[in-house]
């Protein structure tokens, strides 16, 4: 009968499933084996599982780092540096999957001849369940490549690279966290500075933007500070120096000149680096997070060498690279006003073109003062409003002049700022130069 067949098809066909079934699962367990090739792997645990690390080296102090409940990593042991989380961080990730360059000896007769029987260096990580791994490394391989190593509880004697052994051969000094300030950089809502006789402080406003508060509420050029704020997080103290060399940068710094001091203040509170010069011009620093003084780059010692024009806005408008929706030019006794409506430019009624309207657009964020003046100022011989920002900026500039020299006032503030003339002459020319809209002429057929 027919269903007899339809059956035997049916059972033929799921043994064919099944078989190929079988065989995939049984080539993809094949290949998650590792190869026969591949070296041997001494270590493999999972690095959250990893609560503390402890290096013991032969006759000296043991080194204990400890992750706390947040992640971050503590030294335990004296002098008890605050750690750098980065070489902490690295340690773990050697320790959690630690691959052997090769098997040397299954059940060796003597460890000694590996420098295993006293090892120089032990390991012992302690795991969130409480069990520990011991890992030894004793003599460099004869070839000078590679470091004896094995497990305490396992006989067999391996040997690794010599940059995983570089990896976990640390001392404090290794580890100390080198930044001296850890402020956070964005949540920054104070920074002074106290440099030539004059103590200067920055605030944001409203709109987070950088602003000079002491000695006067002025402008702050906000690239400015953010450069003086990069710089001083930046600054690291020498990886490589020794006790000695500690000692030199301490006496060096008790004997240089002050250069300035800056403290940056965020939610944790405010920290402080002063900055000292010697006769060879070579900066030294002390900072308030970490002990002593410590020898520095010169940019880290330029930064802070600055005055208070040095931090000031130069440049006249701030509407910056926003496009301005309205602009009021008054040239003499001439007062144009043009707005913008949709993409188009309007002087009342009739269209301009935009490109011209563009290039005084151009001239007015550009207008940068030379320096700042005490006096100077008289009648304005020019005067530019420009409105942005959705109508909520609206800048207004001043501008006079007396022979060769030309002066300029903001709306509003006190200070005043010195312009070259031919920024002047620039600005009115671009001025004149606004012209109508004049639509392409229609091409004549042939």
């Amino acid at each position: 009968m027919r269903w007899k067949g339809l059956l035997a098809s049916l059972v033929v066909l799921a043994a064919m499933g099944g078989a190929i079934y079988w065989s995939n699962r049984a080539k993809k367990a094949e290949e998650s084996k590792p190869s026969k090739d591949a070296p041997p792997q001494i270590l493999s645990i999972p690095s959250d599982q990893i609560r503390q690390i402890e290096v013991r080296r032969a006759g000296g102090d043991p080194l204990i780092l400890r992750r706390e409940d947040g992640g971050s990593w503590t030294m335990t042991t004296p002098p008890q540096y605050a750690v750098d989380q980065d070489a902490a961080s690295g340690m773990v990730t050697t320790l959690s999957s630690l691959n052997a360059d090769r098997l040397v000896e299954e059940k060796p007769a003597e460890l000694a001849e590996f420098g295993l029987a006293s090892p120089a260096l032990e390991v012992v990580v302690e795991l969130k369940d409480g069990k520990t791994k011991r890992l030894l490394i004793g003599d460099e391989t004869p070839t000078g490549y590679g470091w004896f190593a094995k497990l305490a509880d396992d006989p067999r004697v391996f040997t690794i690279a010599s940059y995983n052994k570089s990896s976990l051969d640390k001392t404090p000094r290794d580890l100390r966290d080198k930044r001296l300030l850890t402020f956070s950089t964005d949540k920054l809502t104070r920074v002074e500075l106290t440099a030539k006789g004059q103590t200067i402080e920055f605030g944001k406003n409203a709109q987070g933007e950088w602003q000079i508060i002491r000695p006067q509420p002025l402008r702050a050029d906000g690239g400015q500070v953010e450069e003086f704020i990069r710089k001083l997080s930046g600054a690291r103290m020498d990886a490589y120096t020794s006790e000695e060399d500690d000692k030199k940068a301490n006496a060096a710094f008790a004997s240089a000149s002050l250069v300035g001091i800056a403290r940056f203040t965020d939610a944790s509170g405010t920290q402080q680096l002063e900055i000292r010069r010697d006769k060879e011009k070579n900066y030294y620093a002390r900072s308030s997070v970490v002990t002593g003084a410590h020898k520095v780059y010169s940019d880290v010692g330029e930064a802070v060498d600055k005055s208070l024009d040095d931090f000031r806005n130069k440049k006249l408008f701030d509407f910056g690279w926003s496009d301005p929706s309205k602009i009021e030019i008054r040239d003499g006794s001439k007062l144009v006003v043009y707005e913008k409506s949709g993409d188009k430019w309007m002087e009342g009624s009739r269209q301009l073109d935009a490109a011209s309207v563009n290039a005084l657009v151009d001239k007015l964020r550009d207008l940068t003062a030379t320096r700042f003046a005490a006096t100077g100022f008289t009648t304005p011989v020019f005067e530019a409003t420009v409105t942005s920002n959705e109508g909520k900026r609206v800048e207004k500039v001043l501008i006079s002049r007396q022979g060769q020299s030309c002066f300029a006032r903001r709306e509003g503030e006190l200070a005043i700022y010195e312009l070259d003339v031919k920024s002047l002459e620039d600005l009115q020319k671009a001025a004149s130069e606004v012209k109508p809209y004049e639509p392409p002429k229609a091409e004549k057929k042939k």
